[in-house]
């Protein structure tokens, strides 16, 4: 079981994410409210399917493939959010980057699969990845305030009309490029002669 639980974990991950996108996109504050708490579940279980695999040996090769995609597609149900709470803010052209940049890799990733290699990540990657989990559950929370009649909404309400968060989502896209022109240099044999490929773990 123990084995198994972190596949389990990802896959959950996975059936959440757009959960989350249906819940936060609704009018009612009480549907945005659930979904944070949908989204902050779906975050820990990338935690401890990691914790687990690492603790217990149990990592396998669907779960090295299943683990990035569960955080991509939640990401991207995340940032999709975003041009919603304000389009001048939070402008489809860096979200869309964003969300080009992940289906890119992940189809890469699927070529590497069909062809029975993996391909290399580097640290990079998972800190992209934490960054903007950390960055995405604090817009997407100020939503949820800047919907309420309490003080602390209007604050949430003016923050969410600030320049400064157009530059911040400029700085998680500027950094999300970043690791995947990385990701392709550092798998550059992918796209050169079959006989160059190196098996090698995949994220």
């Amino acid at each position: 079981m123990v084995k198994t639980l972190p596949n389990i974990l990802s896959v959950l991950r996975i059936v959440l994410a757009p959960i989350f996108l249906v819940m936060y996109l609704q009018p009612e504050i009480v549907w945005r409210s659930l979904s944070i708490a949908v989204f902050a579940t779906a975050a820990v279980t990338d935690f401890f399917d990691g914790y687990i695999a690492r603790t217990y040996h149990a990592e396998s090769s669907s779960g090295i493939f299943l683990d990035p995609l569960a955080d991509k597609l939640l990401t991207i149900s995340g940032f999709i959010c975003l041009p919603f709470l304000s389009p001048n803010i939070f402008g489809w052209l860096p979200v869309g980057l964003i969300i080009f940049r992940d289906i890119g890799t992940t189809i890469l990733r699927l070529w590497a699969d069909y062809n029975n290699r993996k391909m290399k990540t580097r640290y990079s990657a998972k800190v992209k990845t934490m960054i903007q989990m950390v960055f995405l559950y604090i817009v997407l929370l100020m939503g949820v305030f800047a919907m309420s009649d309490i003080r602390f909404g209007a604050i949430c309400h003016q923050a969410l009309q600030s320049p400064v968060m157009t530059w911040l989502l400029w700085a998680v896209t500027l950094l999300t490029i970043y690791t995947g022109i990385e990701y392709i240099v550092v798998n550059r044999f992918f796209f050169g002669n079959n006989s160059a490929w190196t098996h090698s773990k995949g994220s």
